[in-house]
This record gives structure tokens, sequence and C-alpha cells, in this order.
């Protein structure tokens, strides 16, 4: 196995810095590149802002950073690598300056050096036949920031030797990273999952489906990530981002990667992101992270041109986990809740869960042994939908059938008073189909809790074409009073949530279905490189895959896409019982509990 004690860098803008720190942490010499200078300067300042962030945060001290700068040479010759043992290249990400770059790199090192690029979309395999020695060059693929990010996608062509990419992933182990081999194609692994949901996100927002505030919203509270898909996108850059989504549509010409129209609109106008003070937010100058207001900024959540209707006294269709944790919602937050079951026992037993649920609040100190009391107390059960005729609004939440839950609406519409409002909380059907069952269409409007229903914070609000404005104001002032996060969207196939992450699980399968990376490689490469909370896989295991591929298919069958077709690993699953770990079986195998 061959030693890597000096290595070389050559380009030192905020990724190369980055790369030359994580080997100078780790005792490595480094010799660093760059065209001049001024630039070399600017790299400089880049690593000595980042070390004594680190002393600052305590992940460092003064005395380690001293030794770590002192492990750099910087240079403005690449001649000066001749003797390094490896050289990562992290100059701009494009493709003939990359290639110059290894090409002169090719002439001046040893014949034994290993070539390593860190291209992030780029084919590795053009690269390397640019040079005299392509069986000696891989992508090494850091994610920024290099020193905080574990993830390196370590890329092999059909021509990389094998011990070459052996002994640069038992390095790359070595700097406490985690890589993960794969083949040479656009986006790899992370990329090409990352940038066609973000792509999507884009024309969502471009069609004026939802605000950038409500998409960004809705995948922080809904899927837990750490950012929304347009602030990503304004931290990545958009003109990084048009480049990536590009070179992906250019080897894969897959509709999901064609770039938006309003990125190239958003890049020739100079609204690149942070990098400039705007994109789709505006910052408070560039570079800087503060969003301040704009023309685009919401006022408040409710319009203030509507007066949202009088509800204190609420009900509930259903005793399934979803109704229960609503009911709770509900009651916990002060509003009576009549709970309709289809016998008693379902009722009791829905009620008993509640109970239960506030019990375990009170022992973590969540909840007064008072607090619990009162809210019980505010729930009414019955097996009678007559006992609903004087309520407020009412929350259809039954199984997930379109003609159960139209008979449902048929029949809340003849007992319910006039101005109450009807609710359904369905995931994935059209709410447009239960407001056509009533007579009263205008008061129809979807809720969609994401369970569990206690504790998930957002709620999508969905309004038909004709829901009244007064109703869709009313559910986004109620989800308010319930310590939500209220979203608005239109009534179309998985709102905004499932419509953004259902295909990016079902581009992960296609690519396990490829044979172009493991279920395990995928999931920590989105984990680790993304920060994503799950992995697609693992993911799709706790959702259900007999679920997730129902959602698939109305998403295919509402918009058409080729890209949203279910891939056929997912559906051979599905028919072979393998549905994930509610059967023990998935993608995974799980121990029988």
């Amino acid at each position: 196995m061959r030693e890597f004690r000096t290595v070389g860098v050559v380009g030192l803008g905020t990724m190369g810095a980055g790369i030359v720190e994580v080997f100078a942490r780790n005792g490595l010499h480094v010799i660093a590149a760059e065209v001049d200078a001024e630039a070399v300067a600017r790299g400089r300042a880049h690593l000595e802002t980042s070390t004594a962030r680190a002393v600052g945060r305590g992940k460092l001290t003064q005395e380690g950073a001293d030794e770590l700068m002192g492990r750099v040479t910087t240079t403005t010759s690449l001649s000066d690598l001749a003797d390094v043992d490896l050289v990562v290249e992290a100059v701009p990400e494009h493709r003939d300056l990359k290639a110059g770059v290894l090409a002169e790199l090719d002439r001046v090192c040893r014949p034994d050096v290993i070539l390593a690029s860190n291209t992030s979309s780029l084919s590795v395999t053009e690269l390397a036949v640019r040079t005299g020695r392509p069986g000696k060059v891989v992508g090494m693929h850091f994610f920024n920031p290099a020193p905080v990010q574990k993830l390196v996608e370590l890329v092999r062509t059909v021509v990389t030797e094998p011990d070459v990419i052996e002994d640069v992933q038992a390095f790359a182990a070595t700097l406490d990273k985690v890589p993960v081999v794969i083949g040479d194609r656009a986006g790899f692994i992370a990329n090409a999952l990352l940038f066609g949901y973000l792509n999507h996100a884009a024309r969502m927002y471009e069609q004026h489906y939802a605000t950038r505030e409500d998409l960004d919203a809705a995948m922080r509270h809904g899927c837990g990530y750490p950012m929304g898909p347009l602030a990503l996108l304004d931290l990545i850059g958009l003109d990084t981002a048009y480049e990536i989504l590009e070179t992906m549509y250019r080897e894969s010409r897959n509709m999901m990667h064609a770039p938006a129209p309003v990125l190239k609109q958003m890049m020739t106008a100079g609204l690149l992101g942070r990098k400039t003070g705007r994109g789709f937010y505006t910052y408070a100058k560039p570079h800087s992270s503060e969003v301040v207001p704009d023309a685009s900024t919401p006022s408040g959540t409710v319009p203030e041109d509507v007066t949202v209707r009088d509800v204190q006294r609420v009900g509930v269709v259903g005793t399934g986990t979803m109704a229960a944790g609503i009911v709770e919602v509900f009651a916990k937050a002060g509003l009576d809740v009549v709970v309709r079951g289809r016998s008693e026992s379902k009722v009791d037993g829905a009620v008993a869960g509640i109970r239960r649920s506030l019990d375990k609040a009170v022992v973590r100190g969540k909840f007064a042994e008072t607090e619990r009391d009162a809210a019980v107390a505010r729930i009414t059960g019955t097996t009678r939908l007559e006992d609903l005729a004087d309520v407020d609004l009412v929350v259809e939440a039954v199984a997930e059938e379109l003609d159960v839950k139209r008979a449902v609406f048929g029949a809340l519409d003849e007992i319910c008073k006039p101005g109450a409002i009807l609710a359904t909380t369905t995931s994935s059907l059209p709410v447009v189909e239960c407001a056509s069952a009533t007579a009263r269409p205008q008061d129809v409007v979807g809720l969609h809790f994401f369970n569990p229903a206690p504790v998930m914070k957002l709620v999508e609000v969905v309004s038909t074409i004709t829901t009244a404005p007064d109703v869709a104001a009313t559910a986004l002032a109620l989800c308010e009073r319930l310590g939500k996060v209220p979203v608005s969207c239109g009534d179309r196939a998985g709102f905004i949530v499932n419509a953004l992450l259902f295909p990016y699980l079902n581009d992960a399968v296609k690519m396990l279905q490829a044979h172009y990376a493991t279920a395990d490689d995928i999931d920590a490469a989105m984990k680790t490189g993304c920060a994503l909370p799950m992995g697609p896989f693992e993911l799709l295991d706790v959702v259900g895959l007999d679920v997730s591929l129902a959602i698939e298919r109305s998403l295919y069958q509402e918009f058409r896409l080729s890209g949203f077709a279910p891939a056929p690993l997912l559906e051979h699953l599905v028919t072979a019982g393998r549905l994930g770990r509610k059967t023990g079986h998935g993608f995974r195998d799980y121990a029988a509990r």
C-alpha cells in the first residue's frame, strides 16, 4: 500500500482551502498551489479564518492551529509539486481548466503519483484521458465545508487501476472521512439525487405553486431537512447549481435534471444567491446568511383582507393513529373535540391511547397533570355522525380510499351546520374529489397533518379551485393556534412534501437497481454528504414500500413525467411482500420483534 506523507492541492478557493485544512489537520505536509500571489494570499486567509473559527469553538487549540499552518507550503508553480505522493486539483468546475491542470501535473509529478480531481459533476474519465497515466487518475469529491463534512465520493473510471482506488480509499479513511467508492457518471451519488430534488423545488416556485417560504418550511418541518431547497440553492450558488444540472442532463437526458428556466433567468440577472446578496431570498450583504425582507416577503400567515371564521368546537372522524393524534393536538390547544368511531370499542381505544400519550408527556415534564386532565375532559367520544352537527370544523381521518372519504363527506354535508368547515387529512388523494361530494365545496379544505401528529410541526393547508379564501385563512390561523407550522399549496398530487420527497426516493431506487452503488453507500452519501436525517432506503423501509409505491404511482398518474415512473425494483419488492420494517423485510432485513 502506498504511503501518503506529502500531498498537493491545486486551487485555494473555499473548497481547495478546506481540503488543505483536512490534510494538514491529519499531520500531512501540504503543498498548495495557486495562479498568483494574490490568489495565494486569499487562500491563506481562508485557512486562517477557518482555523481561527475552530479555535474559537474549542475544536482546535491555538498551538494546534499554528502547527497546522506550519505544515502548509504555498506556491504559484506546479513544478513545486514534483515530489508529492498525491495531488488533488480543486480549481473551478470547468472541464478544459481541470484537464489542463491534470495534464501539467502529469508532466511534473513522478509516474507513480496519483492524480485526483475534486470535480462534483464532470466526467473523471474525460479528465483522465488527457494525461499519460489515466489508470492513476481518480475522482476525490469532498463536500463543503471539507473540514466538517464526512463524506468523500471516490470515483473510479473504467481504466482506474484497482490498487489505486484501494489505496485512496484507505487513505481517505485515515482522514476521519466516510469514503464511498462509485463509478464515473454525472453527479455521482449525492449530487445526482440532491440536484434533481432541488431542481423540482425550483420548478414548483416558478409555477407559483407555493411561496419560497412555504416550500422551504415544508421540507424542514415535514422531513427534518437542515435547510429548505431554495435556501440551499442560494447557499450553493445558482450558477453552480445550473452548471451541475446542465452536466447531468447532457449525460442522462433525464428531464428531472433539465435546469428549471428560472435558474437560467436568475443567473443571467446576476442573482446567484448568498454570494451576490440576492437569489431566491435577499440577504443583508453579499456572502451573508442573514435574510432580510424584500418585496416577496409575506406580511403574515393569514391575509389581512380576510376575516377568519370562529372555531371553538371541532370534530374528528376516525380512530386510527393519525385521527387520535389530531384529537390530542386539538384537545391540548384548548378546543372541545368530538371524536367519532365506528364502534364504542374503537372510540374507547382511541381515547385510552390519547390518555397514555398525555401521561407520557406528564412523566417527561412536558405537561402538567392538571393540563392533562383538562385536555382529556375536552374529548367526547361517539359512534354517531349526528353528534358532529354543531361543530365549527370537522377533520376526516378515515382510510385512504376515495370512495370511503367521499361517503363521509356526503354524510357530513347533510349533518353539519351551515358555515362549518369540512377538512380532509389525505396525504395523496385529490381534495376536490371530497369537495365534489358535498353541496358546499367552498367550505372544503385539506389539512394534511404529518405522523405522529402531536410531534410533527408541519401541516399542509390544501386549497382546491373552489375553496373560499376565508376557509383557507381559517385553516391557517387554526394551525398556528395549534402550535403548528402551516404551509399553503394547491390541490395536486403529493402537495409539497411528498411531491418533492418521493421522486428523490424513486431516483435512489433506480440508482440501486442499476448496480451503481449499494443501499448502504447511497444512504451513507445522503446522510453524511447532505446532512439528511435518514438515507433514502432507511426512510423507504420506515414509510413502507407499498405506501411509497402508491404515492409514486399517484405522482406519475398526475404529472406523466417519465422520471416519476416507479422503479421496477420497488414494484418487485412490493409484489414479493417485502414492504419494509412492518413485515421485517424491505431493502434490508430486520430482526423479528
